[in-house]
């Protein structure tokens, strides 16, 4: 099982992304929280700021959306050049429709979930995505505690992953650090979302790699 990193920039200078960015080589993408202060109590930044990030680099990029009417608007950051953009479950009227019309972009699908949506009830949906993304804390803010609770939910999704087969992640974001990470890695998570972890460290990219090591570290006594 593949680990990544993909920190998220909520949590860097949002005056020099471009500059924070850099600071970052060893990421395997950048991920990007879109908040539209409807579907969460938050607002962060759109499109223009997406595509400008595009500009800036050639780092796959992650796109969280958790923002209202998200079938309208999730086209466009894929037309932008994400290479990977998730929707909520929770925010999608058509998501079969949207997941194909995200491939058919040439952008990798994902489907959200807040804690406490579990995962069961989507398991058909699975084969039209690239990417599962559950959050371990509740949507909206960065800095947050990471919720044990989930973590069977991880478990469970993990083994739905595994029983259909293929190069589907997992994904977890939210309080994702060096001391809930191997908890995250153990349970089957394979793509972890780190912002106050990585950007508040006095060395972001080593953070990013300490990360990795103890996220297979833990990834390999799952599989023992």
């Amino acid at each position: 099982m593949g680990i990544r990193i993909t920190p998220s920039i909520l949590n860097a200078n949002l005056a020099d992304l471009n500059g924070e960015i850099a600071r970052i080589p060893s990421c395997d993408a950048v991920h990007l929280d879109v908040m539209d202060n409807r579907f969460v109590p938050n607002l962060t930044f759109g499109l223009p700021v997406v595509e400008s990030v595009r500009a800036g680099t050639d780092k796959m990029l992650d796109i969280h959306l958790m923002i209202a009417e998200v079938d309208r608007w999730a086209p466009g950051y894929a037309e932008a050049g994400a290479e990977s953009v998730t929707f909520h479950i929770e925010a999608s009227d058509a998501p079969v429709k949207l997941a194909r019309e995200l491939r058919a972009l040439g952008a990798r699908a994902s489907m959200g979930l807040r804690p406490a949506t579990p995962i069961e009830p989507y398991e058909d949906l699975l084969g039209e995505l690239d990417m599962v993304l559950l959050m371990t804390v509740e949507p909206g803010f960065g800095g947050q505690a990471f919720l044990d609770m989930v973590l069977p939910k991880i478990r469970r999704t993990r083994a739905l992953l595994d029983a259909r087969g293929g190069d589907l992640w997992l994904q977890v974001d939210g309080g994702v650090s060096l001391e809930t990470i191997g908890r995250c890695a153990e349970a089957g998570a394979d793509t972890f979302v780190a912002g106050s972890a990585v950007f508040r460290a006095d060395d972001p990219d080593a953070m990013v790699r300490t990360l990795a090591e103890a996220a297979a570290g833990a990834a390999g006594t799952r599989a023992g």
